[in-house]
């Protein structure tokens, strides 16, 4: 096995187990949400999206690092990188959403935004 062969196969495991997080987390959370349902325990809706955005946030890491592992030892030319350069800023994108969603907050802030708005 040579070195493009043991990096392919690094990026796909890395692939599969962003995958896995994403499938199994939402699982999870909805099990989870489930039984809040029927012990009638808290804001199960709030709760559901929290925790699957949590999940999502995870699995997008794991995605992105498999996606320039790749990308950078495998074929580093400038048409790559630019496709690399998308994917990532897109899914920056979708990680801060999902940031401000969860928190309240973007990524750098230390307050939630409710808060700083109120004063």
């Amino acid at each position: 096995m040579n070195f493009i062969e043991i990096v392919e196969t690094v990026g796909k495991v890395i692939d599969g187990v962003g995958v896995a997080i994403i499938a199994l987390g939402t699982v999870l959370a909805a099990g989870i949400a489930i039984g809040r349902m029927v012990r009638k325990t808290g804001d199960v809706y709030r709760n559901f999206r929290n925790q699957l955005g949590r999940t999502i946030l995870l699995g997008l890491e794991f995605l992105v690092a498999a996606d320039i592992i790749r990308t950078v030892a495998i074929t580093p030319n400038a048409q790559s990188v630019a496709v690399l350069a998308g994917i990532v800023a897109i899914r920056t994108f979708l990680s801060f959403s999902l940031e401000l969603e969860i928190t309240g907050r973007w990524p750098w802030q230390q307050t939630p935004v409710e808060a700083s708005a109120s004063r």
